[in-house]
């Protein structure tokens, strides 16, 4: 290979690392920061972007986006004197490339030391349970602070989020203690409401029943006695009409005073069976019934009257044979052919 050759190969690899060096591709979303002799020149924004070797001089490119960094956990002194490991994340967004570049050294490094100070001010000031539920305004606090310092740096800080906040051991199993005991006090009041409230439901039940149970037994007693005193007046009734129809067929077979004592005296056996009779009436004129019982008797016996003062007459004084039952003088109704008064 002759010296024309090496030479022109020398010179086309110094065409194309010239030509590197001069033509760069920006990628969408990212800038690029240009100085010329150390003096910043131009912002490249996406695309073909010119530099002149050995001028020109392109920085590392800056990414436009929104962009999520985690800090690592901070111990934080709360006002009531506990220690909290905080661990937060800052979403923020570069918004001026030249400002982010030259306004400060290290952006990343400077936002992560903001963000520990301005936390210990803001945790410092709240408790431990405020700072464990009042997030938000944690949030908001820090967000306003940060976003007011990073503004001159070109970037803005859209949020602020604490990751974990982790109080000591001791502390975390006093919390559960009072969470515990606070759950138990709640399942407690709670049983006790419903246990309450079953008690009146129960108690409002019952009364409901009582009443319901009153009002039947006092209509069931209503409708016995309707229905008792409806069977009394037709009994009653049944009664009067079997009287009145007796008297009246008594009445029209006009009956003698005989008869009449002797169907007395056929009825009086009846009435001393029934054991439900305790008292028997004894009539007044108990001789006259006695002679016609004992004439009838006679008459039965004999089949004929005997002749006064015979001797085969047998008579018997009516005072010397008394009967073993009471019987009742023959109602005077009966005997003047009247109804009675009452059954």
């Amino acid at each position: 290979m002759g010296p024309v050759v090496i030479a022109i190969i020398v010179i086309v690899i110094l065409v194309l690392a010239l030509g590197v060096r001069t033509v760069r591709i920006v990628p969408q979303a990212r800038v690029g920061i240009i100085q010329r002799l150390g003096n910043y020149q131009r912002t490249a924004e996406s695309g073909v972007a010119i530099v002149i070797p050995f001028i020109d001089r392109m920085l590392p490119l800056v990414d436009m986006r929104e962009q999520v960094v985690s800090f690592p956990p901070q111990p934080v002194i709360t006002s009531d004197n506990v220690t909290i490991n905080v661990t937060s994340v800052i979403y923020y967004q570069i918004l001026d490339a030249k400002a982010s570049a030259y306004q400060v050294a290290n952006l990343l490094a400077a936002m992560e030391q903001l963000t520990q100070t301005t936390l210990r001010n803001v945790m410092g000031g709240l408790t431990l349970d405020i700072s464990l539920t009042s997030r938000d305004q944690v949030n908001s606090q820090l967000r306003m602070v940060l976003d007011e310092v990073t503004e001159k740096w070109g970037v803005r800080v859209n949020r602020v989020e604490l990751k974990d906040i982790a109080p000591p051991k001791d502390i975390q199993i006093a919390m559960e203690k009072q969470m515990q005991a606070e759950r138990q006090k709640r399942a407690a009041i709670l049983t006790a409401e419903g246990e309450a409230q079953s008690a009146v439901l129960r108690a409002q039940g019952n009364k409901t029943a009582l009443i319901l149970q009153s009002e039947g037994q006092k209509q069931a007693a209503i409708l016995k006695s309707e229905g008792e005193a409806q069977a009394l007046v037709t009994v009653q009734s049944a009664q009067a009409r079997a009287i009145e129809l007796v008297f009246g067929a008594v009445n029209e077979s006009n009956p003698t005073q005989e008869a009449l004592a002797y169907q007395y005296l056929q009825m009086l056996p009846k009435l001393a069976e029934n054991p439900a009779n305790k008292v028997l009436v004894v009539p007044t004129d108990y001789a006259g019934l006695a002679g016609l019982a004992a004439t009838l008797s006679n008459l039965g016996a004999d089949g004929a009257k005997p002749e006064a003062g015979g001797a085969g007459a047998r008579t018997e004084p009516a005072a010397a044979n008394p009967a073993r039952l009471a019987i009742p003088t023959q109602p005077q109704a009966l005997a003047q052919n009247k109804p009675p008064t009452g059954s």
